[in-house]
Parts: C-alpha cells; sequence; structure tokens
C-alpha cells in the first residue's frame, strides 16, 4: 500500500495517550520497566539479564546459600529462579552444589567467570544508574529509591494479603 502522506508534510501524530493511563501508576512502572531493559541491553549487558545479574550479586553476597532462599532475597519466584540457575551454570557463570543433607537443595556459588562477568556488568550498570537519575541530585536520588523501594514493598504486601 502507497504511503498516502503527501510530499512534504509530517505524518499525522499518534493518538493522545488518554489521562486513563497516564494517571495509572502500573502504566508508569510498565514505562519505566519497558525503557530500563532497552538501556540494560544497550548499555550494560546484551545476554546477561536483570534477573541473573541480581542473582549472582546475591551469590557473591552469599555464596553457598540455597536456590530457595536466593529465590527469596532476589525477588523470584521458585521456578523463575530455578531456570535463572541453570542458565547461568549453563554459562559457566554458576556452580549448583547438592546440599548434602537434603538432596532436592542446591547450593548456589559464584564462577571465577561469573565473579568477572558480574564485576564488569556492575561498572556499567554504575554508568547507566547515573544516567537514569540524571535530573535529580544526591538528595532527591536517595528519596526517590526511598520512594520506590516502599512503594514495591507496599505492592508486594497486597500481592501477598490477596494470595489464596
Amino acid at each position: 500500500m502507497a504511503d498516502e502522506t503527501p510530499a512534504g508534510t509530517a505524518p499525522a501524530p499518534g493518538p493522545a495517550i488518554p489521562p486513563a493511563l497516564t494517571d495509572a501508576p502500573g502504566y508508569q512502572v510498565r514505562r519505566l520497566h519497558q525503557a530500563y531493559l532497552a538501556l540494560w541491553a544497550r548499555e550494560v549487558d546484551p545476554t546477561l539479564t536483570g534477573p541473573q545479574f541480581a542473582v549472582l550479586t546475591a551469590v557473591r553476597a552469599a555464596p553457598g546459600r540455597d536456590q530457595r532462599s536466593m529465590a527469596t532475597a532476589v525477588a523470584l519466584d521458585t521456578s523463575t529462579m530455578a531456570d535463572v540457575a541453570r542458565r547461568l551454570e549453563t554459562r559457566g557463570l554458576l556452580v549448583r552444589h547438592t546440599a548434602a543433607a537434603d538432596g532436592r537443595r542446591k547450593l548456589l556459588y559464584l564462577t571465577e567467570a561469573g565473579e568477572r562477568a558480574l564485576r564488569a556488568a556492575r561498572g556499567r550498570l554504575d554508568l547507566l544508574d547515573d544516567r537514569l537519575l540524571a535530573p535529580y541530585g544526591t538528595e532527591r536520588r536517595a528519596e526517590l529509591i526511598r520512594l520506590l523501594t516502599s512503594l514495591a514493598d507496599h505492592w508486594e504486601g497486597l500481592n501477598e494479603e490477596s494470595a489464596p
């Protein structure tokens, strides 16, 4: 189909976003998330995902903890955690050892390659975080993080209240 825009004119702007969306916190959170994912892939690591980074960070902080407690620490459900840990293990960034006392528990440890990948990604993430929060001074950044943390805690609590 031929372009029906007359030569020398700009295409019509897209539809306006309805206030019912722009006023909705979930809509704004989704916009932030979409933008963050694109920036992460371009500026931090195109193959290491945010959840994988979170798992590596948690494992570095507490090596040898079991997979289930790590899932809680990084806000992943246990099936997603198992998949993330398997992918990291396949890439050689993480090793999982079966616990001696309970063969169902998997204990997680970083490999040297995982340590290097985490260190490299952390440096690029620090630069991205600075860009993301550039509109805010130091004090406002701290307040924004406190507000976001409080909101996330509240939303998670609401989810737990409504769980069967």
